[in-house]
């Protein structure tokens, strides 16, 4: 028996909300489309947001804040950006309610001369800043971060993977000249966004640049990283946008160049959202629950006290206080251990499952045997099973906290490897031809089974030829993901236009 109820096989979207609500991760909330991101979620993203903060920063970027209500005239600005955005916009009419009969309604006296929109991004109003802020080429780069939460009205939500209201990281920057704009946006995509992603959550991805026809509203050039999840779709878990000057023109951003004339800037933006905790679930949970990298795991070490109603329950007690104490001292992933005491007063075996299922990288169980012995009896999370038996190991107390730092890191580099020989292993390269693409997906596929990702020869159409490739592909429910920046050998024709190919990109499957 596993610990929930439903497993990936059976069905793995279920099984996904089970993880979400046993893992105590979030919950849906009365806002209609949001979630509640409950503490065990939010201790997640709080570590995520100190380690990706910190790389943001040492690449020499300083935050800031904004406000939530953009002027609609700032949106409408920037024609593409608009367009892209339109059906998502949450709108601000009115500054306050009447009681009209009993019941609360927008005061028609209070309506808006001007309304707002509940920022879905904040290209515009940060512009409107720089353009006050950028006036000679001593003002560049400008390199801005802000930590927010923005509201994108979803037809169609599923806890943290597409939400109306969501948090993130934006950062916005503007620079001199497109050559170092261009530098800005790759720099992010790689040196911050894919080294966060696979160095902290231990979850490999491809980046790349994706095609026109899925580019930022407004946008020159986007570049995602790409990350596959056990059912075999793509997960966008980052993006960074080369603007060009489209929002420098838009929003009036000059500055004074060295021969004093009056250029425009060349802007970029990029982002990472709470999605990724739905990324870390799909790609290393089982069917036990989640399996959370110790760096983002709030509590790595779980101590569970086997408490009996018997006088050496006070023994036993102290025992697990000392032991969470020794931990503690101990440093992993360059920050102290974080070991923690389960005193809630509920069955062992309900606290250990309990844990089970939130993912906790190490649980230990100590009994009266344990604290006579001076022993810790544990299991590792990323190791949980040998066949259906639960594994179990004992050692000493001293040799347990000397080797609890390597057993982290050891759980992490295991996630890493599993997830990295599931991308390698599942994507086609075998796939010449339209014919080929549609039998390996199938058109009346239900989307069950498993399916990995095609590599397949690209002619970069553009205009109709490029709609009409993504109506096809619309009828597969795929999508291109991303061009990879690392494209080995490109050979043979372009599956969709029979051209000859100039590169290869990646097909899929995605949420």
């Amino acid at each position: 028996m596993h610990a929930l109820k439903v497993t990936r096989a059976e069905n793995f979207p279920e099984w996904y909300q089970a993880v979400c609500r046993e893992a105590d991760l979030a919950e849906n909330s009365p806002t209609r489309g949001s979630m509640i991101i409950k503490p065990w979620g939010m201790g997640m993203w709080e570590l995520m947001v100190a380690d990706l903060d910190r790389r943001i920063k040492e690449t020499g970027h300083e935050n800031c804040y904004f406000p939530l209500l953009i002027p609609m005239s700032f949106i409408a600005k920037e024609a593409e950006h608009v367009e892209g955005f339109a059906k998502e916009m949450a709108v601000v009419t009115h500054h306050r309610l009447k009681n009209v009969g009993g019941k609360l309604m927008p005061d028609p006296a209070a309506e808006l001369e001007e309304p707002y929109i509940i920022r879905p991004t904040s290209e515009t109003i940060i512009g409107d800043a720089m353009s006050r802020w950028i006036k000679s080429y001593r003002d560049l780069p400008l390199l801005l971060n802000q930590w927010a939460n923005v509201m994108r009205w979803e037809m169609r939500t599923r806890l943290f993977l597409r939400t109306a209201e969501f948090l993130w990281q934006e950062g916005h920057t503007a620079h001199a000249t497109r050559e170092e704009a261009m530098e800005e946006t790759l720099k992010i995509l790689h040196d911050v966004y894919q080294r966060f992603v696979e160095d902290h959550l231990a979850m490999p991805v491809v980046p790349g640049e994706k095609p026109e026809n899925e580019r930022f509203p407004g946008a020159v050039a986007t570049y995602s990283i790409e990350a596959m999840m056990q059912d075999g779709k793509a997960l966008q878990a980052g993006t960074s946008h080369y603007l060009g000057t489209n929002f420098a023109e838009a929003q009036n951003i000059r500055y004074q160049d060295r021969d004093g004339n009056l250029t425009l800037a060349h802007t970029t933006s990029w982002g990472c959202t709470t999605r990724l905790i739905g990324a870390v679930v799909m790609t290393h949970g089982d069917d036990d629950g989640l399996r959370a990298p110790a760096t983002i795991a709030p509590k790595q070490i779980v101590i569970v006290p086997m408490l009996r109603g018997k006088p050496e329950d006070a023994e036993i007690r102290d025992y697990c206080a000392s032991l969470a104490g020794e931990l503690s001292a101990q440093r992993a992933f360059g920050a102290p251990v974080r070991a923690f005491v389960d005193m809630k007063e509920t069955r062992p075996a309900d606290k250990r499952w309990d844990w089970v299922r939130r993912g906790a990288p190490i649980i230990c169980e100590i009994g009266p045997r344990d604290a006579a012995g001076g022993q810790v009896t544990f299991m590792r999370r990323e190791a949980l099973r040998e066949g259906d038996k639960i594994r179990s190991v004992t050692l000493s107390r001293a040799e347990f906290v000397a080797r609890a730092p390597a057993f982290l890191q050891d759980g992490c580099e295991t996630l890493r490897r599993e997830a990295d020989e599931r991308l390698r292993s599942n994507i086609r390269a075998d796939i010449g031809a339209w014919a080929d693409l549609e039998a390996y997906f199938g058109a009346e596929d239900d989307e069950t089974s498993f399916k990995g990702w095609a590599r397949v020869g690209w002619a970069r159409p553009t205009g109709a030829a490029l709609a009409e490739v993504a109506d096809r592909l619309k009828s597969l429910k795929l999508t291109i993901r991303n061009a990879p920046r690392e494209q080995g050998a490109v050979s043979g024709k372009c599956i969709f236009t029979g051209r000859p190919a100039v590169e290869n990109v990646l097909i899929a499957r995605a949420y």
